[in-house]
């Protein structure tokens, strides 16, 4: 008997995530190091602890696929871009990194939904709220990075901006949780 309970397109795109999940724990693995040979060794920290949280979306997805019956393809991963020239590039690729990977988790709803996969549809709320929560971090290092000076901005303030970081939580706030007591 069968118990595959996802569509091949279901099982193909959910296994396209855990690739791209993996790659985005190497993107930031490789964004870490470069931090650190730079000397943010507070900016290392937060891209080391992001890839690791990008491994365990990885396993989520891969969970998922098996409790739903399907099977789990492992497939090779790109190599990591190569180092970023500063701060601000770096910041930047890995914004544009958490939009093409909402873009992916978007596919996987709007999939999900077409083919009345409520079950995928809900497990994949999750990753919607996630993604939400992932940009607004990067776009707060972004205007963090254009406080300090962007591009032109001084040792000093950089020091800064990598002890905070070292030392930020990993989740930020989000407008669904705000409240008139509570704006953040």
């Amino acid at each position: 008997m069968d118990t595959n309970r996802l569509s091949k397109k279901i099982e193909d795109i959910l296994n396209s995530q855990v690739t791209k999940e993996a790659d985005a724990a190497q993107v930031y693995l490789s964004y870490g190091c470069w931090a650190d040979s730079k000397g943010y060794g507070g900016i290392a920290n937060y891209f080391f602890r992001h890839s690791g949280e990008e491994r365990d979306h990885m396993m989520k997805v891969m969970q998922y696929i098996m409790e739903r019956g399907g099977e789990v393809k492992i497939t090779a991963i790109k190599a990591p871009p190569k180092s970023p020239k500063n701060l601000q590039e770096c910041f930047e690729k890995t914004f544009q990194h958490e939009v093409d990977n909402t873009t992916a988790i978007y596919d996987i709803v709007n999939l999900a939904h077409d083919e009345k996969d409520w079950a995928t549809y809900n497990f994949a709320q999750w990753f919607v709220k996630e993604q939400i929560e992932e940009e607004k971090l990067v776009m707060d290092l972004l205007d963090k990075l254009k406080i300090a000076g962007g591009p032109k901005a001084s040792d000093e303030s950089l020091f800064n901006l990598d002890t905070y970081l070292g030392q930020a939580p990993d989740d930020a706030p989000l407008a669904r949780d705000a409240s008139v007591n509570k704006p953040e």
